[in-house]
């Protein structure tokens, strides 16, 4: 347990459903797009599955003021994502941001099989990002557009789609190698350059082998517009594969299609090439994805917010000119 005068951040227990479900009504109206925190019931059958630890902020009076969780969002289950994260109106000056992060920063590396965190950070303002950089994550990518801005109308701070930055931080080291596409070198370089845990680079290279079949999956998320496609293995007939799983999206009238490639495969320049030509452009690295790193490239239908991405550190501006200058190559 974390205290500060006169604030405490501890575990969530059932009793406290309730209260929370009302806090994101406040804040969020109905309009969060995780349905599960307006019902106490769903929030403490969550609790009780002992793979979603969930936390809250009171005042001295037993008011919850804010509430966030950690969780399994990677296909590698050692990789706690932080999120759900909501803070009262009226205490949005009182430093709770930054409390709950700290408590993050003592907690999650204490979790079963917790080897990695990893967070999103909203960029319709830099408030997370600066909460996130204070307990040392850091900055390896940027999801384009990937949350609608009406969950904001509340506030106002958005008018288009809102984009997030990937945060991570190393608990468990696992030093490895990741296959580089050439046309990428140089921004691998930047982000491995300064993280937490070594890679060694290779250039990609070689050819996919005929006798092994694609593996992909795709998850779709219709309240926000996007789809997520992993490819766990790439084929020679990746390209068939990928056609089937993308028109299958597009049908859905999505807007935001990501995908995450295994950096541990040799020939992912193959499949890189196959996604440039199509219009999907670089959106980062993220390290342990599939135990081993995976490389995130993304496709927009239609113009990217990018007036509205603000952002905290020089690092990820550095990564977000490398992105909008390969979004304006893959869409010449």
């Amino acid at each position: 347990m974390i205290s500060s005068n006169p604030y405490t951040v501890e575990p969530f227990q059932p009793a406290d459903a309730e209260k929370v479900s009302s806090l994101f009504s406040e804040v969020y109206g109905d309009a969060y797009p995780i349905k599960t925190v307006y019902d106490p019931e769903q929030l403490v059958a969550a609790f009780e599955t002992r793979r979603y630890f969930p936390f809250l902020v009171r005042t001295p009076s037993n008011m919850i003021i804010g509430y966030g969780a950690l969780y399994n969002s990677a296909p590698y289950k050692g990789i706690f994502e932080f999120g759900q994260g909501v803070v009262s109106p009226d205490f949005r000056s009182a430093g709770i941001g930054r409390l709950m992060f700290e408590y993050v920063a003592e907690y999650a590396p204490a979790l079963p099989g917790s080897e990695m965190y990893f967070g999103e950070a909203v960029c319709n303002h830099t408030h997370t990002q600066k909460a996130g950089a204070l307990i040392q994550t850091i900055e390896t990518g940027i999801e384009v557009d990937l949350m609608p801005g009406e969950v904001y109308d509340k506030f106002k701070k958005t008018s288009g789609r809102v984009a997030a930055l990937d945060m991570f931080r190393t608990f468990v080291p696992k030093p490895h190698t990741v296959y580089v596409p050439e046309v990428y070198e140089n921004i691998f370089r930047y982000i491995y350059g300064g993280f937490d845990d070594t890679r060694k680079l290779a250039v990609s290279a070689g050819e996919s082998p005929s006798a092994q079949a694609t593996q992909i999956s795709a998850q779709i998320f219709d309240f926000a517009g996007v789809a997520r496609i992993a490819v766990t293995m790439a084929g020679d007939d990746f390209e068939q594969a990928f056609d089937t799983e993308e028109h299958v999206i597009i049908n859905r009238q999505i807007g935001v299609i990501q995908v995450w490639l295994k950096l541990s495969c040799p020939w992912i320049r193959e499949s890189v090439e196959v996604l440039r030509r199509r219009g999907y452009f670089f959106g980062g690295l993220f390290p342990r994805w599939f135990d081993e790193d995976g490389l995130l490239v993304q496709k927009i239908i239609g113009q990217p917010n990018w007036e509205e991405i603000h952002l905290y550190s020089a690092r990820s501006e550095k990564i977000l000119s490398f992105i909008y200058d390969d979004w304006r190559n893959t869409h010449k």
